[in-house]
């Protein structure tokens, strides 16, 4: 088939929408499909619309069934889409929901929020993540917790810098994030933790094996977001075997499982900083949050990941 995938701009090449296209884009390839890239839909024929984000897509799904109207729509929802659009401009997101003739979401929750005459559309495709391709070896010298994402309000990005500070005196804890600054305020904020906290180092945006060689010399993963579609760095950490201490949101709860023991309070920093001192502290908590993750961990296999893609496309209209 000849499909164009949709994934509009955004402030870097790196945001989780444009990786998470370009990943799908080499599955569709290795699926014998050709697959053009694009940030908005320019009205050249194809066979099938793959689209990320329903409320930034609206225009260009619209374009593309009223051109070609019995041609399939594949509609990927992101955290914004349902986590905030859904709510706060409903229009164009439903109405994406409502053109698409499949719904991808990233976790095992989002059906909840989609609206139940939708449901039948919708498939849980888990993002996969290759091994790391080193061995994992955390880092003697200090227990370096990683906060992996760009700096954002989405994000709560400080959280851990802040959690860090109420440890003791005599903590080894040391935050290291990575990530672009979406704004200056943000980088402004970032370069001002730094200053007053030693135990946070901001090293700013970095190329992508840069952040596999941090999650190998990682001791865990914060992800503190106050929404997540269902974020690829989750993947990358569970793969690699990195526990990860997450805000307790659908998102995060649709890749980790219910069940699992390194949630905190969205917001939280003193919950978040009792996980932190027993992450450097017990070692039997650190065992159960990694063979929580070993039991996941064939979720985000690429194998898998690409067979939930042949499902979805046999089964278009």
């Amino acid at each position: 088939m000849k499909i164009v995938l949709i994934t509009p701009a955004g402030p870097t090449a790196r945001t989780g929408n444009r990786i998470a296209a370009s990943r799908w884009a080499g599955i569709l390839r290795q699926l014998d499909h050709h697959v053009r890239i694009a940030a908005d839909y320019d009205g050249s024929p194809a066979d099938l619309m793959v689209a990320v984000h329903a409320w930034r897509s609206a225009a260009a799904i619209e374009r593309f069934k009223a051109a070609f109207p019995t041609r399939p729509v594949i509609l990927q929802l992101s955290g914004t889409d349902i986590y905030q659009y859904i709510d706060t401009d409903p229009g164009p997101t439903l109405r994406s929901m409502e053109q698409a003739d499949r719904l991808i979401a990233l976790n095992d929750l989002a059906w909840k929020v989609v609206p139940k005459p939708l449901r039948a559309r919708l498939s849980v495709i888990h993002q996969s993540a290759p091994p790391l391709g080193q061995p994992r070896r955390p880092s003697r010298r200090a227990v370096v917790v990683s906060v992996i994402g760009h700096l954002r309000d989405v994000k709560d990005p400080l959280r851990a810098a802040e959690a860090a500070r109420l440890l003791p005196a005599d903590s080894r804890i040391l935050i290291e994030q990575v990530g672009r600054a979406y704004t200056p305020e943000w980088a402004e904020r970032a370069r001002a933790e730094m200053a007053v906290n030693a135990r946070y180092k901001w090293r700013d945006d970095v190329p992508a094996a840069a952040v596999r060689r941090l999650l190998a010399r990682s001791h865990a993963m914060v992800i503190s977001s106050l929404s997540e579609g269902g974020a690829n760095v989750i993947s990358e950490a569970v793969v690699a075997g990195v526990p990860v201490l997450a805000s307790r949101i659908d998102g995060n709860v649709g890749l980790l499982g219910s069940g699992y023991r390194g949630y905190f309070p969205v917001g939280d920093t003193r919950a978040l900083g009792r996980l932190l001192q027993r992450l450097e502290c017990e070692a039997r908590f650190v065992t159960e949050l990694e063979e929580a993750l070993a039991r996941r961990k064939a979720l985000f296999r690429p194998a898998r990941e690409v067979a939930a893609w042949r499902r979805l496309l046999a089964d278009l209209p």
